[in-house]
């Protein structure tokens, strides 16, 4: 096989230069792109008061210390199940959305889609609208040329810049971090980090944009699998536009469909793709294209909605004159009951979990090297180390305490009391001995179950471990 009949799995790029468009779903997207880049931007920056020993950030991911921080929650090593559940309901709530109403996460929330719509948007102020962009790149370079591409290129880079800088603050106190960048006292990582998310956010938002939603990213594959001929995408209503013609005053006019063959809902699309070529990988859903077409049917007088959000089943019914089924009945279906069924349950799982886990705990691990020592009295003692957990924002007391046989005592390694102070917010490990007087049960018998108590002395709060005390076994 020659090289020229070897199938080409990557095309090159062709530029695409979508126009502006205005209508209900672009405002839309304008308010989810300045929500959604708010919420990023400026949450590093929220304070929240937990306490003098405890970080001030309301958001924050502190690796050095193993834990997460979300204003009055905070999660543990331990707790990593939390995280995890939240990972499901994300993965349960894109499952719901798609079945309901196709690709509308990459249509709207997508960060690929907020950070090109931003780039697009610079580039539309800087170089014009479609046209003039058209016009801009198909010119010899000359100083007009790389005046508009360099500035656009540094406004570009300082959205980049403030991307990457905005995710490292989430992972240390934000105004710190800010000083010790300026004044290059930062650790490397915090600038190779910034480098790195500096540098994907450039090229992906301002070079490659659509290619990274049809080569790199797997959902336009998977999607397929979530979507049915009930689901609500974009299309066009084929059977109301065709035959399209752009001369409604020619010969047999009355013949022709709704569509003028304008192309405006080309010229809108970031994909670059015809909407009324069917239903395509590359559409993400975005109902720019609706916009567009709506506002062509207004002004020739034509009925709004030849590309609108429909479901295939409706087609038949449509084709017959018939009006399509209400919304309701493709979104309230048995896959997206499911799934929401499904999402609520985990959502509530979590929030049970988070509400009803103690602000104490406690582990217990026996010593078993050796198992026990006979003291010069006789008496047997077991060694255990048990490590408490105080996760409130000052230090506590806590009491150590056994239950079970009467004969057991129990002291604390480094004091002569039962009580140890745990400071705020971390865990402590403690050496704890508990001795079985002679002759008593528990230094006769081989294995004697007891339970370690732990209190709170401040406000009560008990939690509990069962272990064994280990004898002679005579």
């Amino acid at each position: 096989m020659s090289d020229s009949e070897v199938p080409q799995l990557y095309a090159p790029r062709e530029p695409i230069f979508p126009r502006r468009v205005s209508g209900f779903f672009r405002t839309m997207k304008w308010w989810i792109l300045a929500i959604t880049l708010g919420i990023y931007y400026l949450t590093p920056w929220i304070r929240w008061d937990r306490g003098p020993q405890l970080p001030d950030q309301a958001v924050l991911i502190d690796l050095a210390n193993r834990r997460f921080y979300f204003f009055w929650i905070e999660i543990w090593p331990h707790e990593f199940y939390f995280v995890a559940g939240l990972l499901i309901m994300a993965g349960l709530g894109l499952f719901l959305f798609t079945s309901a109403l196709g690709r509308v996460w990459c249509g709207y929330t997508c960060p690929q889609t907020v950070w090109t719509d931003l780039f697009i948007l610079v580039e539309r102020w800087i170089e014009g609208d479609r046209n003039a962009r058209v016009r801009l790149w198909k010119a010899d370079w000359d100083a007009r040329k790389v005046r508009l591409r360099v500035t656009k290129w540094v406004a570009w880079l300082l959205i980049s810049v403030a991307t990457g800088g905005a995710w490292v603050f989430y992972f240390a106190d934000a105004p710190t971090l800010l000083r010790d960048l300026v004044t290059f006292s930062a650790h490397p990582v915090a600038y190779t980090t910034i480098a790195v998310l500096t540098a994907t956010t450039f090229v992906f938002g301002g070079f490659m944009r659509e290619q990274v939603c049809i080569y790199m990213c797997p959902w336009p594959r998977i999607q397929g699998a979530m979507m049915d001929s009930d689901t609500l995408t974009v299309a066009y209503r084929d059977w109301r536009g065709e035959p399209r013609g752009k001369h409604r005053k020619a010969e047999g006019a009355e013949n022709l469909g709704d569509c003028i063959d304008c192309m405006a809902c080309v010229n809108v699309c970031p994909m670059g793709i015809d909407i009324r070529d069917g239903q395509q990988m590359e559409c993400i859903t975005c109902a720019l294209c609706i916009d567009a077409c709506d506002d062509m049917m207004a002004k020739i007088g034509k009925e709004r909605g030849l590309i609108d959000y429909l479901a295939l089943s409706d087609e038949p019914r449509e084709r017959s004159g018939e009006k399509p089924r209400p919304i309701w009945h493709h979104v309230f279906r048995t896959r997206t009951v499911l799934y929401t069924g499904l999402w609520s349950l985990v959502g509530v799982a979590l929030l049970w979990a988070l509400f009803i886990r103690p602000d104490i705990e406690m582990t217990v691990a026996p010593v078993r090297n050796p198992t026990f020592v006979t003291l010069s009295d006789g008496s047997i003692r077991n060694t255990y180390d048990i490590r408490l957990l105080n996760k409130h924002g000052e230090e506590r007391p806590f009491r150590i305490s056994v239950a079970g046989d009467p004969s057991l005592r129990v002291r604390v390694e480094g004091t002569p009391y039962e009580t140890v102070e745990v400071s705020a917010d971390s865990t402590q490990l403690q050496r704890v001995y508990v001795v079985a007087p002679p002759n008593s049960e528990p230094a006769r018998n081989d294995r004697t179950e007891f339970r370690f108590w732990v209190e709170d002395t401040t406000n009560g709060d008990r939690a509990y471990k069962d272990t064994t005390f280990n004898g002679k076994g005579q």
